[in-house]
């Protein structure tokens, strides 16, 4: 038994992540052992949850993660810490599956977060209808952009049966954006000053935390074992600031299936290591990099040869886009890169790709899901496409260009181990 909450809102930009870090690293200095989970797929966040709570943030995700997943990963941060936040995604009903139904589905309360900014009393209507709308169990609300004491009053006396669990004021300095999202927590200058001072203000109810009842989140039957599909091989996996983007549970499955991680930088223009029997590029932010990228010469050598070489490519998003011919960047610069997926890439000012996907393979679909703000320009026919959830219609292009596997489609491996294996054998076609 755990104290568990879903932190949810009306839609986006209303706080959560803000909120969530204030109210993880509140706990964490107050003694807590503090999990914390994002809901939906999601790179970037979870890097600050992290931060914030000092420990792992993994995805839920009743589609893409599957149930099973998400209830053995919910029952091992209850066997190991005190407190379980769960960042909703967009609004608490939005997506197939929502937040909502994740709540729902493993019993756990929603705390909801809304912009107070611009309103005093009409917040008791949203919270009233986010409550009862699905309905959901509504544990309390924080509410976020406070002006004083009296405006929390209001706030407070509106929401009648529901309490207010906390107020974050407006903040002079916000958490920074880009075109995906939030920055990368290394990339903040005093981004752990900027953590305290927001626990520091978030105007917290002891009383009403201890009053939370406690959720059962109990481990379900156990998996079977990973078949030891890449016992023996090496996979050199690039990190880096342009390669940032992937699931940690993909390297976990890829290590629970026997393989030998091995990371190298493209950045600092190191050649994909001798000893790979497979390369995995991740997405990441190659469009901010680029013109470091285009003049690692040892780098882009290496990742030719090891493709005229016979060994298998995974190139996902960010990685696709750093092997293709040439990369235009948002100031509209051009710039040559690795030049193994004939075509140009540029960046759009509007999104171009999101939203869950699967890919069909021989060995059932891999589930995930895409999110860029690029296009790519190239004469190479697909080798397949995605299929969009939960509307079936068709989604990102899937390429295979010799030994080389490239998309703009984010796997999440633990969705179907043996397609994933599969991918880093060269064996699907």
């Amino acid at each position: 038994m755990v104290k568990a909450l879903l932190v949810a809102a009306v839609s986006s930009g209303q706080g959560k992540t803000t909120v969530t870090a204030a109210l993880a690293r509140k706990l964490v200095r107050l003694g807590r052992r503090v999990r914390v989970f994002k809901c939906g797929p999601d790179f970037i966040d979870p890097m600050l949850l992290e931060r914030a709570s000092g420990a792992p943030v993994r995805s839920l995700d009743l589609w893409m993660v599957g149930k099973e997943l998400c209830a053995q990963q919910l029952a091992q941060a209850a066997a190991e810490a005190d407190v379980i936040l769960i960042e909703g995604v967009m609004g608490l009903y939005d997506g197939t599956p929502s937040s909502a139904d994740l709540a729902r589905e493993f019993g756990v309360p929603v705390m909801a977060v809304i912009d107070a900014g611009a309103m005093a009393q009409t917040a008791g209507a949203l919270v009233h209808g986010l409550r009862d709308y699905g309905p959901v169990e509504m544990a309390g609300v924080i509410a976020n952009r406070v002006a004083s004491e009296g405006h929390a009053k209001m706030v407070a006396t509106s929401l009648r049966d529901i309490p207010l669990f906390a107020t974050l004021p407006k903040q002079a300095r916000s958490l920074p954006e880009r075109h995906l999202g939030l920055v990368l927590p290394g990339e903040v200058n005093g981004i752990d000053q900027l953590l305290d001072n927001l626990a520091d203000q978030l105007v917290f109810d002891e009383a009403a935390w201890d009053r939370l009842p406690p959720v059962d989140l109990a481990m379900p039957a156990s998996a079977a074992a990973q078949p030891a599909l890449l016992a023996g091989k090496t996979i050199a996996i690039a990190r880096d600031p342009a390669f940032m983007f992937l699931y940690p549970a993909n390297l976990d499955t890829l290590r629970a299936m026997g393989a030998t991680l091995k990371f190298f930088s493209p950045l600092a223009d190191q050649p994909v290591p001798t000893e790979a029997d497979a390369v995995y590029l991740p997405g990441g932010y190659p469009e901010l990099h680029a013109e470091q990228l285009s003049q690692a010469a040892t780098w882009r050598a290496s990742i030719r040869a090891a493709q005229a070489a016979g060994v298998p490519i995974v190139a996902e998003c960010g990685g696709m886009m750093a092997l293709a011919d040439t990369l235009t960047d948002q100031q509209g610069a051009t710039w040559p890169m690795a030049g193994l997926l004939p075509g140009a890439v540029a960046m759009q000012p509007r999104l171009a790709g999101l939203g869950s996907q699967g890919l069909p393979t021989p060995q059932g679909v891999l589930r995930g899901h895409t999110f860029h703000y690029s296009k790519l320009a190239t004469e190479v026919e697909p080798a397949a496409y995605t299929i969009k959830h939960p509307s079936a219609m068709q989604g990102e292009a899937w390429y295979r260009v010799g030994t080389l596997s490239a998309s703009y489609f984010h796997a999440y491996y633990p969705s179907n181990p043996a397609a994933a294996a599969a991918l880093f054998l060269g064996s699907v076609k």
